[in-house]
């Protein structure tokens, strides 16, 4: 039995990809919660394997060589324990270009636009004083549904993003999931909508989705936690 991967977490859509990844690779894993509402990002100690102040991280034991290997970056992760375990990262470059492909739309085009969405349509406008803005709203809505419009194109002919379930869907499915808090409507994507259903009945991804899922707060509420996610500077 391998060593268990050190997985720094919280439930959120980044902290999601890699719990699926790790149930979907069979992968022992043992939670290290980190409360980002808390500012516990900013420990020295987490600093040490996420200076980015970012989770999820990992620590495998039994990385390359056999020696220890810390890695920030969800899809830097993904990519790794793909590489690793020699699952859901394709069997040939023809087959990695394609997934890679559609883990960077995510990692630099739905997650940061979903991302600043959910910022300006459900927290912004919840905060103390309110921060009601709505070019930044239409901005961002507009920009998810485009990216909408994207993967549902995509998922017209096939499964999956890339052709087998792979990596790629790990990383999209927990944003794309949130596509109501976006103010989506889903219906406009059906072939998105089939896809989510899809990903959803897999055991590994109900599975993942519920790792710490007590502890997820409502933001909406939490004037300290709003202090420390969106009033962040150099520390």
């Amino acid at each position: 039995m391998p060593a268990p991967i050190e997985l720094y977490y919280w439930p959120t859509p980044n902290g999601w990809k890699i719990t699926i990844a790790l149930e979907e690779m069979g992968l022992p894993y043992e939670v290290r919660l980190v409360n980002i509402g808390r500012g516990e990002q900013f420990a020295p100690d987490f600093l040490k394997i996420a200076p980015n102040n970012r989770m999820p991280a990992i620590i495998d034991p039994e990385g390359p060589d056999g020696q220890p290997i810390s890695i920030f970056e969800s899809g830097a992760i993904l990519q790794y324990l793909g590489r690793k375990t020699g699952r859901f990262y394709g069997r040939n470059e023809r087959e990695r270009v394609e997934i890679e492909q559609w883990l960077m739309w995510q990692m630099g085009g739905l997650g940061p636009m979903a991302g600043q969405a959910h910022h300006f349509l459900v927290y912004a406008p919840s905060m103390d004083p309110p921060n009601d803005i709505p070019y930044a709203k239409d901005r961002y809505r507009n920009e998810v549904n485009r990216l909408y419009g994207v993967l549902n194109r995509r998922l017209a002919d096939r499964d999956f993003v890339a052709g087998d379930y792979s990596i790629a869907d790990m990383a999209i499915w927990p944003w794309a999931n949130g596509w109501e808090r976006q103010e989506q409507d889903i219906e406009q994507f059906p072939h998105m909508k089939a896809w989510l259903a899809r990903c959803w009945e897999r055991p590994a991804v109900q599975a993942g989705r519920a790792v710490a899922k007590e502890m997820r707060a409502n933001l909406q509420d939490d004037r300290e936690a709003q202090k420390i996610l969106f009033g962040q500077k150099a520390r």
